[in-house]
């Protein structure tokens, strides 16, 4: 960059999928043209034997890696780890990562929010027992443990309670709430806060409540398919889908940030079709599909260059927009 000739290097360590999805030739471009060279770390070898890094950028897992995260941190005590993996682990359990949305202290006024009424069924016995009768049907059922793999996405819609003894504990049951068959999802890269619509799940009439016939697997909400005759107003309905204030999303993205100490996540929201100003949270995801977001590519060059400068934006979340895009 001009009047600066020193370049910084952001170290990047991801699984190979996330590499090709994120590591695009327009993110290392824009990024190089603003000083700052992406280069990938070679984990077959000790992450302190490698850099000099001014930042290190990482989505891996396993109790070797996070060792080599904090051997390299104890050498390199000025250098950014995004996102420690202390941090990072919170949300590989559903009931912890939906927990600090309880415990955030934001003042709620026009807008409110808050999560699901869930339980965590840790075996067979409490899934058949009267504790699952405090949960209204129908529900979902996902798996506890949230590490990113295919199993962990896996998640079904159940409509009857005998429906709930097919599947397999250790699981979190949450009460649906019909949502107008549209969820938000709120990306947070450092103080940038930007929320684009997609599609969910379709509203559930009286009439499903009780069919012991009806339960929906799915993997992602997003992907769930709708009948050819429906589509046009599926999307109809999504694109007229009025988007969440910003300013509150915002809100609700710093306060996780700051409870969670994580830069680099995202949040999905609903909004109760019964209370149309009550929304509730019903995922976070540690570094998600950021390469489908709206100019992503600007938005993460800032990033870096904001942290590898330690000076990272106050408000600069201030100018995002809603989307219609279609995939997750």
């Amino acid at each position: 960059m001009a009047g600066n000739p020193r370049r910084f290097t952001v170290g990047y360590a991801l699984a190979p999928k996330k590499q090709m999805s994120f590591i695009q030739p327009s993110l290392v471009d824009l990024s190089r043209q603003r000083g700052i060279d992406l280069v990938p770390i070679d984990t077959t070898r000790p992450l302190a034997e490698q850099g000099p890094f001014d930042c290190v950028l990482h989505k891996l897992y396993g109790e070797d890696w996070k060792a080599q995260l904090d051997d390299f941190a104890t050498k390199n005590p000025g250098v950014p780890i995004v996102d420690p993996p202390l941090a990072i682990t919170r949300l590989h359990n559903r009931i912890s990562m939906l927990q600090v949305v309880s415990e955030l202290n934001i003042p709620q006024q026009r807008e409110t929010f808050g999560i699901p009424s869930q339980l965590v069924i840790y075996d067979y016995g409490t899934l058949d027992s009267s504790v699952v009768e405090a949960l209204r049907l129908p529900i979902i059922a996902k798996p506890l443990v949230a590490d990113g793999s295919a199993k962990s996405h896996k998640m079904s819609l159940v409509f009857h309670r005998d429906n709930l003894l097919k599947l397999k504990p250790p699981l979190v049951l949450q009460e649906f709430v019909n949502h107008g068959g549209v969820v938000f999802k709120v990306y947070v890269v450092g103080d940038y806060v930007q929320c684009v619509k997609r599609k969910s799940l379709p509203d559930v009439t009286e009439e499903d409540v009780g069919d012991s016939g009806i339960s929906v697997t799915f993997s992602h909400v997003s992907n769930i398919t709708t009948q050819d005759s429906s589509k046009a107003e599926y999307y109809r309905q999504l694109a007229e889908a009025e988007m969440p204030p910003l300013s509150f999303v915002t809100e609700i993205a710093r306060g996780l940030r700051r409870a969670m100490g994580l830069r680099l996540f995202n949040f999905d929201v609903i909004r109760d079709v019964k209370v149309g100003t009550h929304y509730l949270v019903i995922d976070i995801n540690y570094f998600p599909g950021f390469a489908k977001m709206p100019s992503y590519e600007e938005v993460l060059t800032d990033f870096f260059w904001n942290i590898v400068h330690e000076k990272e934006p106050k408000d600069a979340g201030g100018s995002a927009t809603g989307t219609d895009d279609k995939e997750e």
